[in-house]
């Protein structure tokens, strides 16, 4: 359920979407520096009465953690110690090299060094049991204090869909770990009950392909997929999870199914744990940047966002969901200039 706007919104116009890259720089003047610095609570997941996520905010090592997999794409020189660098986290099926030709343009045009990882369940991370943002979260900080940034380059860390709802839990969950944080096409809310997944169509598929069938031939798999997925594209993504033996030989998953199902079925994907109005980052920026084809971020929901992250910025591409991917180019411009303004302000 999205909670109505409070009184600090209430003289916000919502502008209509446009079929360009454009800055919501209105509320980014609006929602000036906040003084509150949250540190996270219990209280900040109170009334979310699902006992899975009752640990949502805890940092005490109670959640269990894998070791991420990742690529480490640098500069050809050696990039500067002060430099932030870049972490990527993927969406939903996705895997780190998703992300991979254009972490190299990134790393090469930014100067730094940019992480690909794979998270849990996905890619070659380990496969575990549970799958929300809490634990996703608790990874990618656990590969960061692995990682021993300096104080002075905390990570820029930025995530598309399932990954974006990560970086933000990880905002909300560790303050003090990320220097801005970036979410592609996602939204710190519930989308559960409004909004009829397509990833379950997706793995209800596979599980009839791969367990029942049998099929041995990607092509059959591609013409299961088809049932529920017209896009010749989304279907090649998804094929990219599986694993083909030799001739004759069964298609396998390379991905959990179960877990995954279980994940999405459960809400524990399109959900949010977090209370926006306990929960807050403010020690740094913030951006969003939407696909005006899709609806995962649309307008009405885009004043709550500031109540989680009031130094924010909203920027459009003309794209549906898979922003990096459709429109890389755009997404690097805007990423680029939001890195730039801010990398050397102080919140």
């Amino acid at each position: 359920m999205l909670v109505r706007p409070t009184s600090l919104f209430t003289s916000l116009k919502i502008l209509p979407r446009v079929n360009k890259p454009t800055s919501w720089l209105g509320f980014k003047n609006y929602s000036t520096k906040s003084n509150i610095h949250y540190d996270g609570t219990q209280s900040s997941y109170a009334s979310n009465p699902a006992s899975y996520l009752g640990d949502a905010l805890a940092t005490d090592g109670s959640i269990e953690t894998v070791d991420l997999v990742y690529d480490k794409h640098s500069p050809q020189e050696e990039p500067s110690v002060t430099k932030s660098p870049l972490i990527i986290l993927h969406g939903l099926f996705g895997s780190k090299i998703n992300n991979r030709t254009v972490a190299k343009k990134l790393a090469t045009r930014l100067e730094r060094d940019v992480y690909c990882l794979d998270l849990r369940n996905f890619g070659q991370s380990p496969h575990i049991n549970r799958l929300d943002y809490p634990s996703l979260s608790a990874d990618v900080e656990n590969f960061i204090e692995q990682a021993k940034f300096p104080e002075s380059a905390k990570p820029i860390i930025i995530g598309h869909s399932m990954g974006a709802k990560t970086v933000m839990a990880l905002a909300l969950r560790r303050p003090d770990l990320p220097k801005m944080v970036v979410s592609v096409d996602n939204a710190p809310v519930d989308l559960t009950m409004n909004s009829v997944s397509s990833f379950a169509k997706y793995v209800r598929q596979l599980r009839i392909a791969l367990e029942q069938y049998k099929y041995t031939n990607i092509k059959d798999v591609d013409a299961q997929l088809a049932k529920v997925e017209p896009s010749k594209e989304v279907r090649q993504f998804l094929i990219t999870n599986l694993h083909r033996g030799k001739t004759n030989d069964v298609i396998t998953s390379k991905v959990p199914l179960e877990i995954i199902n279980k994940a999405i079925t459960g809400g524990y994907i399109s959900g949010w744990p977090y209370d926006l109005n306990v929960s807050r980052w403010s020690k740094g920026p913030m951006l969003v940047i939407r696909g005006t084809q899709s609806s995962y971020v649309p307008d009405e929901i885009i004043p709550d966002i500031g109540k989680y992250f009031p130094n924010f910025d909203v920027r459009d591409v003309d794209s549906g969901h898979w922003v990096i991917s459709e429109k890389p180019t755009e997404f690097m411009e805007i990423l680029v200039d939001f890195i730039e303004k801010n990398e050397d302000e102080e919140f």
